[in-house]
């Protein structure tokens, strides 16, 4: 959309979103990618990867670069739904007493659940309540969430003794599941260069002018210019633009038509047979929709075609299979049932 003299365009706004988080996360320009996706698409996301890989850090980055209050809740075993949510506290004044409600972390913009499957399933069922009906009930009382409001969820594939893992339907509710792996060796170096000079940069911010660092290292620790922060109405201006992008009727039946597979397929091949327990839910096509015009929106595109579907196709439906344990003792992977679903889907 258009805007007035040399004001930026919502498309240039989400462009310079994603390259200011660029500037603090080094080799995840794809995990970058999902979460702008998710953030447009209006949708949540659960975030999976081995510790130390900037699951958090990425999840900042994106506050930090918008307009956009940031709420963190790390969960344990004792959290409570209260913790989450908010409660009811009594207030007195002036002789008179009255219950007033005082929110919980969740109502933020940008919501980071730390850990999700750490804590207990009601601790869990209060957040999905939020992140589904964008509403807390609290005594009876609806509080409805900000009108930006997006929930992303971490998880450790990693130490799961002591832990709550997340029921399939309640994966369900997430728009789609992104995975973080290691970087590159030439990405790491530049982590470690990166986290180095802001060391740097720290120290010498906190330097009382008794001392000095040397001349290379100050060169070093030169932070790169501050991204300018992104106001929330971009967010809502791209939206409109995405639910304009068009998509064909055979576009829509080719994403139909891959959910569809997974429920049935045995008319596909017999290694989807043997692979897939339990197909995608409804959901499954309505995320491939959203998180695919989106995606074709970030390209430049007013259409969607089937390289849209193909880009996102994985963070949308490999929390969504159920496979057999046939399949998992083979070590066959959702992403490997994924690249099998595109191969015997005919194209539209």
């Amino acid at each position: 959309m258009a805007k007035e003299g040399n004001a930026m365009t919502a498309r240039e706004q989400i462009a310079a979103l994603e390259d200011g988080m660029g500037r603090t996360i080094v080799g995840q320009r794809e995990v970058i990618r999902r979460l702008i996706i998710g953030l447009l698409a209006n949708g949540n996301l659960l975030v999976e990867g081995l510790p130390g890989l900037a699951k958090t850090r990425a999840i900042k980055a994106l506050a930090k670069n918008l307009e956009a209050d940031f709420s963190r809740i790390q969960f344990t075993p004792d959290l409570l739904p209260a913790d989450v949510t908010g409660t009811d506290m009594l207030y007195r004044d002036g002789g008179k007493s009255e219950f007033r409600f005082h929110p919980g972390p969740i109502f933020a913009n940008i919501v980071l659940a730390d850990e999700i499957n750490r804590a207990p399933a009601k601790v869990q069922s209060a957040l999905l309540e939020a992140m589904e009906e964008r509403q807390v009930t609290v005594a009876g009382n609806t509080h409805k969430m900000p009108p930006l409001f997006m929930v992303m969820a971490t998880q450790n594939p990693i130490e799961q003794e002591g832990t709550y893992p997340l029921p399939e339907a309640q994966m369900d509710r997430f728009l789609m599941h992104v995975l973080i792996t290691y970087p590159p060796v030439q990405d790491e170096v530049r982590v470690i260069e990166l986290v180095r000079s802001e060391e740097i940069a720290a120290a010498q911010s906190s330097d009382d002018g008794s001392g000095s660092l040397d001349g290379n290292a100050a060169q070093t620790a030169t932070p790169a210019p501050a991204a300018e922060v992104i106001p929330q109405q971009a967010i809502f201006d791209a939206r409109r633009e995405i639910a304009d992008i068009h998509v064909s009727a055979a576009m829509a039946r080719y994403m139909a038509d891959l959910v569809a597979a997974s429920r049935h397929p045995d008319n596909f091949s017999p290694e989807l047979a043997r692979w897939i327990e339990i197909g995608a839910s409804p959901r499954g096509s309505i995320a491939l929709d959203k998180a695919g015009r989106t995606n074709a929106w970030l390209e430049g595109r007013d259409y969607v075609d089937p390289q849209d579907i193909h880009a996102i196709i994985h963070d949308c439906l490999r929390h969504r299979l159920g496979l057999s344990f046939e399949a998992q003792g083979e070590g066959i992977t959702a992403n490997q049932v994924i690249d099998q679903l595109l191969e015997n889907v005919a194209l539209p």
